[in-house]
């Protein structure tokens, strides 16, 4: 946890030029906040009491002096440890962002996507308030602390003494609030990222909500969220109140003191007036932003928390790396083969079994099986989204742990049966892979995908936005754009993942036609249900519990009487039915 504030504290640093111009701003703030309480004494000594003339003509242009000296400070303050702070955030924002992008594919199926979010905004904000409101008023507030100190002990110090007793007093409740509101706050954090990933969850799902008529449960799940948040709410709440009334009593006790102590030396003559109001005026000063101290530690530990709940991320290991040696995949056929392959997701029983099978530059190997036999778990192992847990598998004979990460799924193109794509334009959609592409390149695999004559029906043609997950689009129109953006990418090895599999009859037939053209020449892992798709596939293999139990051309499998048969029959009965 410590090494955490330490890397915040390495961004602060970081920005020391910055710093040091808001520091000497705040130094300007504290020392004219003093020196206001220090021309009390001149003012009611030097010009009520004794009427001095001079003192009249030079008191106030020294009070106009000190008032421009503070305001630009206080700009530069403000301005400088702002620009810094917003820095850092930034700095943090993007960091979180790019480890997140960098993690493994295992990372996402343990986390909720609603906290990922909460994670990059609301927490983040937290230690942006951290940053830019917290450390700026400790500092500015402790400058001021500081050069108050300094006239109340040149003013008189041995009532600067009984002033001061009451600060460590005041200690003891500014660290006891402060870890109160450490704990109520990362509860609330939790809650908040629980409450997106719900949110998320429910928005993205309201057809599925709205089909079951299930409004009322997910409204009542909600206020659930609601209601706890608003508890943790309330107890920080309760926290916060109190911290500034036990201050502002604790101050009190002090100033009753001086009033007492320091009225007495007046009365014996030990102290002038002007002296007293000085003093008492620093004093009066000074317990502000001691009181302040208590709020802002508040602030602080809400951020704490939130940077440990980002550090959390930022710390956590990937498996999925570019060896220390690894070399560049070059461009070109490739065959791929799987050696032994064993595979199991962390602490589960095997998914995959001494998988054994090469496919030659350019041939198509399809796999069918019952569902959760393995198939889209061993076509994930090629571009690395998972290592094997035993075993290898290797490119032209190099294992793929010894290439680099990029320029492997360099070399990969994926479609997959739940059609990926993202709320911009139709075109950027298909040059996702190779954004540099040119009009006439994207309109060409359009035409391939059998895409470009829907694609002119819209409004800006390929200038047009499709929503959210393509959601202005259907089934079928949406997978011949992914189909586009794999034939744009024109990778040599090519994963088809249930391409058909949520498609009517006619979408599946105008898909199939662009898929017969994006797998020419390509070594393609074609993942299936129905069998029709794949019976021109150079060899099939049926994967059954993690295992290839067999392998062959179409006819051959059928004239075994096996597996791949029984699953035929039950097709072709299913088919007639």
């Amino acid at each position: 946890m410590k090494a955490r504030h330490h890397e915040i504290l390495q961004m602060i640093r970081a920005r020391w030029v910055r710093l040091l111009g808001a520091c000497l701003g705040m130094l300007a703030e504290g020392a004219t906040t003093a020196a206001i309480a220090w021309l009390l004494k001149p003012v009611l000594d030097d010009l009520f009491v004794n009427k001095n003339v001079d003192a009249l003509n030079f008191i106030p242009l020294a009070v106009l002096g000190i008032f421009f000296i503070k305001d630009v400070g206080m700009y530069y303050r403000a301005y400088l440890m702002k620009y810094a702070g917003e820095g850092i955030v930034t700095q943090l924002r993007e960091d979180l962002y790019s480890k997140i992008q960098d993690l493994p594919v295992s990372f996402f199926q343990k986390e909720k996507t609603g906290v990922l979010m909460a994670r990059i905004t609301h927490d983040v904000n937290l230690v942006r308030e951290m940053v830019s409101r917290a450390f700026t008023g400790v500092l500015r507030d402790g400058f001021s602390i500081v050069c108050l100190i300094l006239v109340i002990f040149y003013r008189d110090w041995k009532l600067a003494l009984v002033a001061l007793v009451i600060i460590p007093v005041a200690y003891y409740p500014i660290t006891y609030f402060g870890r109160k509101i450490r704990r109520y706050s990362s509860g609330y954090q939790a809650n908040m990222a629980d409450m997106s990933a719900f949110l998320h969850e429910t928005f993205t799902g309201n057809k599925i909500v709205k089909a079951f008529g299930q409004e009322s449960y997910e409204k009542k799940r909600f206020r659930v969220f609601s209601r706890k948040l608003f508890s943790l709410e309330m107890k920080q709440v309760v926290v916060r109140s109190l911290s500034s009334p036990v201050m502002d009593f604790l101050g009190g006790i002090g100033i009753a003191f001086v009033i007492w102590f320091g009225g007495s030396r007046v009365i014996s003559g030990e102290s002038t007036v002007g002296t007293f109001f000085s003093f008492m005026a620093a004093v009066l000063m000074l317990y502000q932003p001691v009181k302040r101290l208590s709020e802002f530690n508040n602030t602080i530990q809400q951020g704490l928390a939130a940077a440990d709940r980002v550090y959390d991320i930022l710390d956590f290991p990937s498996n999925i790396m570019s060896a220390e040696k690894a070399v560049a995949l070059p461009s070109g056929p490739h065959r791929v083969t799987f050696d032994g392959v064993d595979f199991q997701y962390e602490h589960d029983q095997k998914v995959l079994e001494d998988i054994n099978v090469s496919v030659e530059p350019g041939e198509v190997l399809a796999l069918v099986g019952p569902s959760g036999g393995g198939k889209t778990s061993l076509v994930n192992l090629i571009p690395r989204f998972f290592d094997v847990s035993a075993g290898k598998i290797t490119i032209d004979g190099i294992d793929l742990r010894d290439l680099t990460v990029a320029s492997l799924r360099r070399q990969i193109a994926l479609v997959t049966q739940e059609p990926i794509l993202f709320n911009e334009t139709v075109s950027r959609n298909i040059a996702y892979g190779c954004p540099d592409a040119a009009a006439d390149e994207i309109e060409a695999v359009a035409r391939l995908a059998f895409a470009h004559e829907f694609i002119e029906t819209f409004p800006k043609k390929y200038a047009t936005p499709i929503g959210e997950l393509g959601g202005r689009l259907s089934g079928g129109e949406k997978q011949r754009i992914c189909i586009a953006r794999a034939l744009l990418k024109d990778a040599p090895i090519l994963i088809l993942d249930e391409a058909t599999a949520a498609l009517d009859s006619d979408s599946e037939t105008i898909v199939q036609k662009a898929l017969h053209n994006l797998i020419k020449g390509r070594t393609t892992f074609v993942i299936a249900h129905r069998l029709a798709t794949i019976r021109h596939a150079d060899r099939i293999v049926v994967v059954k519990a993690g295992r290839i139990v067999e392998e062959g051309r179409h006819q051959q499998l059928l004239a075994k009487e096996g597996e791949y048969h029984r699953f035929h029959q039950l097709q072709f009965q299913e088919e007639r039915v």
